[in-house]
């Protein structure tokens, strides 16, 4: 057979030659104008590169609260919640799913069509789960290869371009668009939609009995209360950040991690709080507080050395309930209230004038109340007392009395460096340190009034508390401590000579007796001193007219080389009874409420402290 060329044959090759340089010119052309345009200031190349960085953020962990002795008062846990997003779950693996996660089968197929219904594609099926949780394991054992069930998909897919639509594409030519057609594919999958998150959340394991002390941290992981607040630069930490590049060498592509700023975790806080203390604290001004309908109470507990041992507040609130939350439940009476201290002062003023030598404070010096002073009237029991009488009963007039000796400027001084009218510097943030006038602005009441408790000063419970601290420490008072760091503060200051504040801590010993008006804080076996007190409150700047009234007790134990002090006040209790009636009704005074408080805190902790022996096992 013999082959001739066709007419034109020479013109139609020309044709097709040159049609297929020009579409090859275009496509480099296109190929270099895409490689270097520039796209928001940035070519596309360097906008590929940005987009394969990312930033991750490392989340630091929250230091703990310990007590004294290491327990643990405040830490960060992990839970575990299933997030499933139903519209890409396999109808395969909903029944081994609903198992897995121990729900029936057609309860949660009908969850699932109902959350596809809504378009709903984030589904927190189960939350709050210990990492414990069988569920999670249930889920992990389902992702496992061998695990892996069958999945059929069915997907419109457009029909491949042939060569003509691929060189319109490169000319830039949008070719015709081809109806889609379905194409079903089955392979063996992995579960898909199904995920585990972690989240931390803060746990207070000694619940409503720290809580005021403790704070908690809001939604955002922030300290907002207590502790937590006031520490919370020093327990936050901070959180890590990282960028995260893909770089390519070789045939590899690897991760390259640029780290921005360091993780650093938070730093545990140690509190010189006693945890076993502070329970017994709390659950005895709770019950009095309750006993007395008292509308609230506090305490604080302290060592010798000026360390405290509990700080408790009622009402309190559990840290761990985040559905309700009352200001009031958190707030911190022993620092923040502002008080007028009333009686618990009187063993200072007899301190202060045996130093000065206006008394003995022996048993035959008498002391007269037959005078009026100013608004103070004798009463109709006595008209000679004994420094020793003043104290067990509370006698205003027989006070009154004795600062007549002193001078203003004397009492100044003394109330300085009992430290009233000055912050401690535990807690800056919600502290009250109250206020001490100066001796130039006392009027001529001020003196007889501030002898008992009132007039130009008021402080709050832990100064008070840490007043009485001369009396373990030979006249001397150190600093309070809250925070536990090793090293112990020796320095204190000398206020009263160790001769005065002996023979008054001896009184003070026979207040807490049935002589005296602490009575009621008598502890079967074991020595206590200590003094009660009762002030009006004070209501919108003036003193309630309807018996609104705050008591106390302020004490320690043993009498002899105190271990424990303890400061408690109640707010307005309403229900109080004669020693010998419990029926019988009577107004409520520091000697039958607070005093009743202290000594079912003060028993309970000596009953629990093995070194301490009562005087019936000697």
């Amino acid at each position: 057979m013999k082959f001739t060329r066709v007419q034109n044959y020479w013109n139609r090759q020309a044709l097709v030659k040159y049609s297929f340089i020009v579409i090859i010119v275009v496509f480099v052309y296109q190929a270099i104008n895409i490689h270097s345009k520039q796209v928001n200031g940035a070519s596309l190349q360097n906008e590929a590169s940005n987009k394969a960085e990312k930033t991750l953020t490392e989340n630091a962990v929250r230091g703990n609260i310990l007590d004294r002795n290491g327990d643990i008062l405040a830490i960060d846990l992990i839970q575990k919640r299933v997030n499933l997003d139903p519209m890409i779950i396999q109808d395969e693996y909903i029944p081994l799913l609903a198992e897995a996660l121990l729900i029936p089968i057609e309860e949660f197929k009908e969850t699932i069509e109902n959350k596809r219904a809504n378009e709903r594609k984030y589904f927190i099926v189960k939350k709050n789960l210990k990492v414990t949780d069988p569920i999670l394991k249930n889920i992990a054992k389902l992702k496992q290869k061998k695990q892996w069930l069958e999945v059929c998909e069915t997907k419109l897919i457009s029909p491949s371009n042939n060569l003509i639509d691929k060189a319109k594409l490169l000319i830039g030519i949008e070719p015709e668009i081809k109806e889609k057609i379905e194409k079903k594919s089955c392979d063996d999958k992995i579960i898909a939609g199904v995920a585990i998150q972690s989240s931390g959340f803060r746990y207070y394991p000694k619940t409503e009995s720290i809580a005021p002390l403790l704070g908690r941290t809001n939604n955002n992981y922030i300290g907002v209360f207590g502790i937590e607040a006031e520490f919370d630069r020093y327990l936050a930490g901070v959180n890590g950040v990282k960028i995260m590049k893909d770089n390519k060498s070789s045939s590899n592509i690897y991760h390259q991690a640029e780290i921005v700023r360091e993780l650093k975790n938070g730093e545990n806080v140690k509190l010189t709080i006693d945890s076993d203390i502070q329970f017994h604290v709390y659950n005895a001004i709770k019950e009095q507080a309750e006993f007395h309908e008292a509308d609230s109470a506090s305490a604080i507990v302290l060592s010798p050395n000026g360390e405290i041992l509990a700080l408790a507040n009622y009402p309190s609130a559990n840290p761990n309930d985040r559905k309700s939350f009352d200001a009031e439940e958190y707030r911190n009476r022993v620092l923040a209230d502002k008080i007028e201290p009333g009686s618990t002062m009187k063993p200072f003023t007899m301190l202060l004038a045996l130093d000065k030598g206006v008394i003995t404070a022996t048993e035959d010096e008498l002391i007269d109340v037959t005078e009026r002073i100013g608004n103070h009237r004798p009463d109709e029991k006595y008209t000679e007392i004994t420094v020793k009488l003043i104290l067990e009963k509370s006698h205003n007039l027989g006070t009154i009395n004795i600062s007549e000796r002193l001078e203003n400027e004397d009492f100044y001084n003394a109330w300085k460096k009992l430290g009233f009218g000055e912050s401690l510097g535990l807690m800056p943030s919600i502290e009250n340190p109250g206020i001490l006038r100066h001796f130039s602005t006392w009027g001529l009441t001020d003196k007889r009034s501030v002898s008992f408790g009132h007039g130009p000063m008021n402080t709050n419970l832990a100064q008070l508390a840490r007043a009485y601290l001369v009396f373990a420490n030979d006249g001397a008072l150190p600093a309070l401590k809250l925070i536990k760091d090793g090293n112990i503060d020796t320095k204190k200051q000398q206020v009263f000579s160790p001769e005065s504040t002996k023979r008054i801590a001896e009184i003070l010993d026979s207040v807490a007796s049935m002589k005296g008006s602490g009575y009621r804080a008598i502890i079967d076996g074991y020595d206590v001193a200590g003094k009660t007190g009762t002030a009006e409150m004070v209501i919108d700047g003036k003193y309630s007219k309807e018996g609104q009234k705050r008591t106390y007790f302020v004490g320690f134990s043993p009498v002899i080389n105190p271990k424990y002090i303890i400061a408690v006040r109640l707010d307005y209790p309403k229900k109080c009874f004669v020693y010998w009636d419990p029926t019988l009704r009577n107004r409520c005074e520091g000697s039958n409420s607070a005093a009743m408080a202290f000594k079912v805190a003060m028993e309970r902790i000596l009953i629990n402290d093995l070194e301490i022996h009562s005087k019936s096992e000697s």
